[in-house]
């Protein structure tokens, strides 16, 4: 220190950087802040005053002959542990001695201009001598008085910390979100019981406490109270944050401003008493903030209520004709607090006072016990939770159904229970299944003529009906690739030797189906489908990890799909080993023998034609002749043509369609324009030297 006490204090030091300091071992910001000082020290360096440390640290300062002012009590030595057991002071009550003895004037001091801050998470160092200043005068003063507020309906404030991009304010987290939050969530806080009367004057009486304990604080006023900074913790305690800003950050201008304050600006306690009118409105109501019938512009809110039409003052609806008794008082109460004159507002003692009243009053609670008013608060959540938990029992339940069904629809039962229940399926072997194979026949020539949509709309229509049909039989629809359709009987779920008269049935109905079905975008055009069925035995596993399909495997399946492929238009092709089954069995089935087929990789076998059953109904298409079919077949593109100029009104309509017929087409007759020029494929980059290097 100087002999005369007058003085500016002074950091100065030459080229040290805090990024390259290393501790010794201690964990303590204290032990580094001492390592500094001690760089730092030269003989105009008047005093030190240390925050909370251990004996080792204090040790370390004898050597500096500096004046040391303690902050606090001196914990235990750390004996360089890594993780400190402290038994120190909290943080804000060193805040605030240190407030204190910045600007008291002392025997020894007087009141400091300028200090040297030291704090591990904010570089205060510079790379050349000067004067070190701490933000501004006003904020620190503002960041002091808010480590002073503790109360019960404020949140905490806690301090600052300091990123790349800004400072930020510590504040105490509450859970369940912004009070604003919690009126929009009508699920969660419905308002039959949860959010009923009782709970809403408690809301509003917490919001007029912290409110009441601010305006006599050194804070005074708030200025920026609105429902999004009234926030609820775990055990829906309200409480008010975002208070103190007014002296640094200007006022905002929305519809929880006072009408004067909209005028000339500024921020006072009576304007926050209207702004608590405009939140215990949404309370009440848990409508939208200054909800009214006659606007919905916040825009226009604002200036309606800056700029009043004559004595009519623009504030939100309150309907006093079907209001309770408690509502009506809480209804005037809101109003008193809304009034255009500052001067007639109440403030929060009164408002505080007005609230027990109408609480006390609520279920007779003037004769209520506290117990009493607990217990039934609580047989009343119980019940409440008791029918929440029901509901979203029934949700869960519905889910869960649902999603089983998707499962259903894509993966056989048993394998949809045996993936829940151990997460995989061991593959089986089935000793004898019936394995169904359709194609529709000219299906190439189809899509020639027909858009893409038309292709995925035809298919779809073809195969809703097969579903429908599947539907009315023991079988399982293993997959469709393109235009073949693939069904099985016998697995997942054996039945005995049901499978071929299943899979015969249905084959039956769908042939029955094809014969009387017709193509929407091509009508006139008959729908063809070859049809084999085999038994035999097969394997059936899922396979893949993503997207599982439950997939046969073995020559069953191979035959089967050999029997379509040789198969005629609307026949149904039968091996020798299904006619066997089908004959051990108590249905009559009608077949007639094809003869010895040449099957690729089986050679030849005996296969038959199934027509139908004895006794049976069935209307079955007629099929054509092999010579018929090849006429036919040659024949279809021009029935196709003839079918799609008619519906298109003429050869024009029909060019211009997006199929790939129309698009070689017009690519044919493009290129016969340009007869002269050369190929397309001639169309090369060439060189002198035609030579070609690896």
């Amino acid at each position: 220190m100087t002999e005369d006490l007058n003085f500016t204090l002074t950091a100065t030091f030459d080229g040290f950087n805090t990024s390259a300091y290393k501790r010794q071992g201690c964990g303590s910001s204290t032990c580094e802040g001492v390592a500094i000082l001690k760089l730092l020290h030269v003989s105009e360096v008047g005093c030190v005053m240390l925050g909370p440390s251990c004996t080792y640290a204090t040790f370390q300062l004898v050597d500096l002959s500096i004046p040391i002012i303690s902050a606090g009590s001196f914990g235990l030595s750390c004996d360089y542990k890594t993780n400190l057991t402290r038994i120190l002071p909290p943080a804000r009550k060193i805040s605030a001695l240190f407030y204190h003895f910045i600007k008291e004037s002392l025997p020894f001091k007087d009141v400091w201009k300028q200090v040297y801050v030291y704090k591990k998470v904010i570089n205060f160092l510079l790379s050349e001598s000067r004067n070190i200043s701490f933000l501004k005068k006003t904020t620190i003063f503002l960041f002091i008085q808010l480590l002073c507020i503790d109360y019960y309906n404020l949140t905490k404030f806690y301090g600052t910390v300091k990123f790349e991009y800004g400072v930020f304010g510590v504040f105490e987290l509450c859970q369940r979100g912004s009070l604003r939050h919690i009126l929009n969530d009508r699920i969660s806080y419905p308002d039959d019981t949860f959010m009923d009367m009782e709970f809403k004057i408690s809301v509003m009486y917490d919001i007029a406490k912290g409110m009441s304990y601010l305006h006599s604080s050194n804070i005074d006023v708030h200025g920026r109270l609105k429902s999004k900074n009234c926030v609820v913790d775990n055990r829906m305690v309200v409480k008010i944050t975002d208070f103190g800003w007014h002296t640094i950050l200007r006022p905002g201008r929305d519809v929880w401003t006072a009408p004067e304050h909209l005028r000339k600006g500024g921020v006072s306690q009576k304007g926050d008493v209207y702004s608590y009118a405009i939140i215990a409105h949404e309370i009440i109501t848990r409508q939208a903030p200054f909800y009214t019938l006659d606007c919905s512009d916040p825009t226009e809110k604002i200036h309606r209520v800056q700029y009043p039409s004559g004595m009519s003052f623009f504030r939100p609806d309150l309907i006093f004709d079907t209001a309770s008794d408690t509502e009506l008082e809480l209804y005037k109460l809101i109003r008193n607090c809304w009034d255009e004159d500052p001067e007639r507002r109440p403030d929060f003692k009164k408002i505080e006072l007005t609230l027990g009243k109408i609480f006390s009053n609520l279920h007779n609670q003037a004769t209520e016990t506290y117990m009493d008013n607990l217990i039934r608060r609580l047989q009343m959540y119980s019940r409440t939770l008791e029918r929440l938990v029901e509901e979203r029992t029934a949700l869960y339940k519905a889910e869960r159904d649902r999603a089983d069904r998707l499962n259903f629809m894509l993966l056989p039962g048993p394998v949809v229970r045996s993936l829940k229940e151990t997460g995989r399926v061991e593959p089986e072997l089935f000793e004898e299944v019936t394995i169904y194979f359709s194609d529709i026949v000219g299906f190439t020539t189809l899509c020639h003529y027909s858009t893409p949509m038309e292709v995925v709309d035809m298919l779809n229509d073809i195969y809703k009906n097969f579903d429908g049909i599947l539907d009315h039989h023991d079988v399982y629809k293993v997959e469709t690739i393109g235009d073949a359709y693939m069904v099985a009987s016998g697995l997942p779920k054996r039945n005995g030797t049901r499978h071929a008269v299943d899979i015969a049935h249905m084959a039956l109905d769908i042939l029955a189906l094809v014969g009387t079905f017709e193509l929407q975008h091509l009508p006139g055009i008959p729908l063809w489908i070859r049809i084999g069925v085999h038994s035999g035995p097969c394997a059936a596993g899922v396979v893949g990890k993503k997207m599982p399909r439950y997939c046969l495997f073995g020559d069953t399946v191979n035959t089967a799909s050999r029997m379509e492929s040789t198969g005629l238009p609307l026949r149904i092709h039968v091996s020798q080993s299904t006619i066997n089954i089908l004959q051990r069995t108590d249905c009559k089935f009608e077949y007639e023998k094809r003869g010895e087929t040449y099957l690729k990789g089986k050679g030849k076998e005996m296969t038959y034609w199934l027509t139908g059953v004895t006794g049976g109904k069935y209307n079955l298409p007629t099929p054509p002749t092999a010579e018929n079919f090849q006429r036919l077949q040659q024949d279809l593109a021009e029935m196709i043509v003839f079918s799609l100029e008619k519906r298109a009104g003429g050869s024009e309509g029909f060019e211009n369609r997006t199929t790939l017929s129309a698009k070689l087409r017009r690519r044919e007759t493009n290129s016969s324009l340009q007869t002269d020029s050369q190929p397309e494929y001639f169309h090369l980059a060439v060189t002198d030297n035609p030579n070609t290097y690896l």
